[in-house]
């Protein structure tokens, strides 16, 4: 079968600070080719949708299946779906990924008929047992599998990480992925999952609190094969095993490696495992990001990051002592005032780590999605992109927007003021005599990207599809598992990998 996956365009943040490779996609891309089909991969961060429609006219795809990960690109992906189905009546026409497993009735409903089907949960297995099933006509028996005719059996999570090794020579336009100055960066996964189990977020509830590691020999193998000089690790937590973080970088002082690296971790991670994030600076590590999300014990709570402030400035310490450069982010309530933007300006400013800004958005598989008892303020997609106010303001919302705006251009004009140009002079003449101009553009961009007047008015916008806001607040059982997408793993996932034979299509 010959088989499209695309990639939905880039959202508001990915105009100044990174684009990373749709590394998912290309494990399900892997995947796919495995089990004999042929595949081909589009990256609507790179690639326009005009250039989408001529790959359809050569290619001709018998099935398209889009990337589905954040809920401000529902829209297009309804209307891309609608347009393959135009253009192409009988090609079969599915979304998997992220936010489409928490949201998979919602978009069959929008898409009215011209989505054959969600798939629900991890990619790699259900893709090809997907595509093994169509012209059997049992989808119906796909794990995860969601259509208008009912809903097959649970998901079920890879048990194997090492068994499908991204699509790299697939995905097109490779230099255009990056993040900040580490420009061209690739992507690449050790673990899967997170054990915690905060508020705001759906890492935990996707993947029914289960983690998962890649073998360090495999890892080592992945990234010896990286074309690129930067690796951004795209775990949840990494190094929560710090035996594991050694193993991986055994073998890479073993394969003679040598990239610059980029990870995201928690406080209390780094303080408990310091040594082997000092072992990685040594590797080649240059950035650490640390979610903190709030500056004082209130907010923190809100958040249930089980952490305290004095763990969170004592990791900040540790990561500034081992010498990486770290990237912080804090969730700017809707309810803040023009006093509370203040204090936080005031302490981002005071210390040397770039901090960054996103606003408390409760998301379908969060806790707080079904806990907040505060209502939408709007039903756009497009706006729930942790950059727009879906909840209600304590301030007038374009004055929001411009606290909001202007505690970032402050933060921003010390890492990207004019001084700071200056003494990166130097890297950008490097980067630019290699052809890449992805992090030199970032740094003009920011006061056409971050535009008080641009967020105030894509509030009103015209809202062709609604999201279906949340129920009444509902008690919640004590291990929430109601809320998992991959219930807790057990035989069946075993089954359903043996079933999905790479080879067999």
């Amino acid at each position: 079968m010959r088989v499209l996956l695309v990639h939905p365009s880039p959202l508001m943040y990915s105009e100044i600070y990174l684009r990373l490779e749709p590394l998912g996609m290309e494990r399900v891309a892997q995947a796919v080719r495995m089990a004999g089909h042929e595949v081909r991969i589009i990256d609507l961060q790179t690639f326009s949708h005009a250039e989408l429609y001529a790959e359809m006219k050569t290619f001709k795809p018998e099935a398209v299946g889009f990337s589905l990960n954040y809920l401000a690109n529902v829209p297009e992906v309804i209307d891309l779906a609608k347009a393959v189905k135009g253009r192409l009546p009988d090609c079969y026409t599915f979304i998997g990924g992220h936010s489409g497993s928490f949201i998979a009735d919602e978009l069959l409903e929008h898409g009215r008929g011209t989505i054959d089907c969600v798939l629900k949960g991890e990619g790699e297995l259900s893709t090809q047992l997907l595509l093994k099933a169509i012209p059997k006509r049992e989808v119906a028996t796909v794990p995860g599998a969601v259509t208008l005719e009912g809903k097959g059996p649970a998901p079920v999570l890879l048990e194997n990480l090492d068994m499908y090794q991204p699509a790299r020579d697939l995905l097109r336009r490779r230099r255009k992925y990056f993040i900040g100055e580490l420009d061209p960066c690739a992507s690449i996964e050790f673990t899967r999952g997170c054990p915690w189990d905060c508020a705001f977020c759906s890492a935990w509830t996707f993947y029914g609190r289960s983690y998962r590691s890649a073998t360090p020999e495999k890892i080592g193998e992945e990234l010896a094969s990286i074309q690129e000089p930067n690796v951004f690790i795209v775990d949840d937590v990494a190094f929560i095993h710090p035996e594991h973080g050694f193993a991986i970088g055994h073998e890479i002082e073993k394969r003679g490696i040598k990239k610059r690296f980029y990870l995201e971790t928690r406080a209390d991670v780094l303080l408990k495992n310091k040594e082997v994030f000092a072992y990685w600076r040594k590797l080649g590590l240059r950035y650490l990001f640390l979610g903190l999300e709030a500056i004082d014990a209130e907010g923190l709570k809100l958040h249930r990051k089980r952490v305290s402030m004095g763990t969170n400035n004592e990791a900040l310490d540790v990561a500034r002592s081992i010498g990486v450069k770290v990237a912080i982010n804090l969730i700017a309530d809707p309810s803040w005032d023009k006093e509370r933007f203040a204090v936080v300006r005031e302490w981002a400013t005071s210390i040397p780590d770039i901090v960054h800004l996103t606003v408390a958005t409760p998301y379908p598989g969060t806790e707080l999605w079904l806990t907040e008892s505060r209502k939408l303020t709007t039903h756009d997609y497009r706006l729930f992109d942790i950059q727009h106010a879906v909840l209600p303001t304590t301030l007038p919302l374009h004055e929001f927007y411009s606290e909001l705006v202007e505690t970032q251009r402050e933060i921003a004009r010390k890492h990207l003021g004019v001084a700071v140009v200056r003494k990166a002079a130097k890297l950008m003449g490097r980067l630019a005599l290699e052809g890449q101009f992805n992090f030199i553009q970032s740094i003009w961009k920011f006061n056409r990207v971050y535009n008080a007047d641009r967020q105030f008015a894509d509030h009103q916008q015209k809202v062709v599809y609604e999201i279906r806001p949340p129920g009444p607040i509902m008690p919640l059982s004590k291990e929430r598992s109601e809320l998992y997408i991959h219930p807790k793993p057990r035989r069946a996932a075993v089954e359903a990998e043996a079933a999905a034979v790479p080879g067999v299509a």
